[in-house]
């Protein structure tokens, strides 16, 4: 058998060792710093902010534009809570005899029903709502279960269709572009020539993309007024007109950024941004997931002629 290491030559090459990874391990810390990786920050980063630039032919084109094709999908819970939030019991509360407990439909759930914290996806952290629309978001909340569209399956509109916990896939031409979400089936066309104005609202919206260098711009208007942001009841009026910046980090990163306009509902334009990573492997895929048929006893159970107790 081989003699062990040891001694003071073991000992000093140990020592030198642990000395380079601590010397490695305060340069990562502070490259991190740099870039605000590591610090709780309650909004995300600048708009057009690329944190790591990709280098030149290392991605992928199609007719000369970066292609975006494949399934992609968040790591985040904006789709529980756009703003900064703490985990919490449940999205909606009941006075407790001591603290908030969970609403009665929710209690059953335990942790599944409960709330994961997140650092949220605001510019700035909070939404600029007029103050009547402030009342509303608040009280969506409170009744949450009976009023978030999610919870009815309906379609989500945009942008929440691109947080949701289920991917989307994308397909890219030199020409045209389409969007797939794997929740509900919701589709996106993406328009490169304007055909003016929507002749209706529509849950999805009408969207019109052009080229500014490699940043995919959409605008998507027609929106109706019936999708919200998140769980948290937030909202928009039928006027929302929403402004999405796409554009890769790397070629598995998207950075994915949404200005929002609606003079009815908030006082000043506002953004929010996150990365978005593509899926790799067998799960590189959409699942079906017609969620309708799944809510028909929430919808529909109480007009039986003998109603399920």
């Amino acid at each position: 058998m081989p003699p062990a290491t040891g001694g003071m030559t073991g000992g000093k090459f140990l020592n030198k060792k642990i000395k380079i990874l601590a010397l490695a391990s305060m340069a990562g810390s502070m490259a991190a710093s740099s870039i605000g990786i590591g610090h709780a920050q309650p909004a995300a980063t600048a708009p057009h902010t690329v944190l790591h630039k990709a280098s030149a032919g290392a991605i992928d084109r199609v007719g000369g534009h970066p292609n975006f094709s494949g399934v992609w999908s968040v790591m985040n819970t904006a789709n529980w809570n756009i703003e900064p939030h703490l985990a919490a019991a449940a999205l909606e509360l009941r006075p407790g005899p001591v603290v908030p407990v969970p609403a009665k439909a929710i209690v059953a759930l335990g942790a599944v029903g409960s709330v994961p914290a997140g650092m949220g996806v605001v510019e700035g952290g909070k939404i600029p709502y007029r103050p009547e629309a402030l009342a509303k978001k608040q009280d969506n909340q409170k009744h949450y279960l009976e009023r978030d569209p999610e919870v009815k399956c309906n379609l989500p509109g945009v942008p929440r269709a691109n947080y949701m916990s289920m991917p989307f896939q994308i397909v890219q031409s030199s020409k045209t572009m389409l969007i797939s979400y794997e929740y509900d089936g919701a589709v996106r066309d993406i328009l490169f020539n304007d055909p003016g104005p929507a002749p209706i609202d529509s849950w999805m919206g009408q969207s019109v993309a052009r080229w500014e260098g490699d940043t995919l711009v959409v605008t998507v208007t027609a929106q109706n007024d019936s999708t919200w942001f998140d769980r948290a009841g937030n909202f928009h009026s039928g006027d929302m007109t929403v402004v999405e910046h796409w554009s890769l980090v790397n070629e598995n990163t998207l950075r994915y950024e949404a200005e929002i306009t609606d003079p009815a509902t908030f006082t000043r334009p506002w953004k929010m941004s996150m990365l978005m990573y593509r899926r790799l492997g067998d799960d590189a895929r959409l699942q079906q997931f017609k969620c309708v048929e799944f809510v028909e006893e929430l919808m529909y159970g109480d007009l039986r002629k003998e109603p399920l107790k």
